[in-house]
């Protein structure tokens, strides 16, 4: 289901703080693990609830902030996606961690707006940015739901069998992985 009233544009990093109007609540029954390469999938009680508006830690606003703009510090781009003036998406792409591999930093879809393509439309653009600069790769540390994980496989991403160290050393629990963006160029060209 496409939502057709959404907007779509590319964000100037002094509007960083308008993550606040995410709302991440989330309830999550599948959850995902990595081993020995294989993708398993498990039940889980792992409800989350909207980012805290309090402290710096992982799950609060400031720490989301401070995340994503240590990535635009390194030159990454910002993406969102808005319902008349309220943003309800956002996704951050770093053009360069490695030489041709672009990483998906953040993607945050608002409860009431997932599953209706805004995700989708997002990464499409921001593969086209990540090509137009040269990678042919890009790397995303999935948020091991089943909604995050589904979602990755869906748009071509696969598990890596081996993270990039940094990454992972951040992210043990994630699904690292990876998305070859030469399949999508050629589509693209046609």
């Amino acid at each position: 289901m496409m939502n057709k009233s959404i907007q779509y544009r590319w964000m100037e990093p002094a509007e960083i703080d308008r993550l606040r109007e995410i709302d991440r609540a989330e309830i999550i029954r599948l959850g995902f693990n990595y081993k020995d390469s294989q993708l398993k999938g498990r039940p889980v009680n792992w409800d989350t609830q909207g980012f805290s508006r309090e402290g710096t830690g992982d799950h609060s606003f400031a720490g989301q902030i401070d995340f994503c703009r240590a990535h635009i510090d390194a030159g990454a781009r910002m993406i969102g996606a808005f319902d008349g003036n309220k943003m309800v998406a956002v996704g951050v792409l770093r053009p360069e961690i490695r030489p041709r591999l672009a990483q998906l930093a953040y993607l945050q879809v608002s409860n009431g707006y997932r599953r209706q393509g805004i995700a989708s439309l997002m990464v499409e653009q921001l593969f086209q940015f990540a090509a137009a600069t040269g990678a042919d790769r890009v790397y995303v540390s999935a948020t091991p739901t089943g909604s995050a994980v589904g979602f990755y496989l869906r748009q071509g991403f696969a598990p890596v069998k081996q993270p990039l160290p940094e990454l992972y050393a951040l992210e043990p629990n994630d699904i690292h992985m990876v998305k070859d963006l030469h399949t999508y160029m050629q589509s693209e060209g046609s």
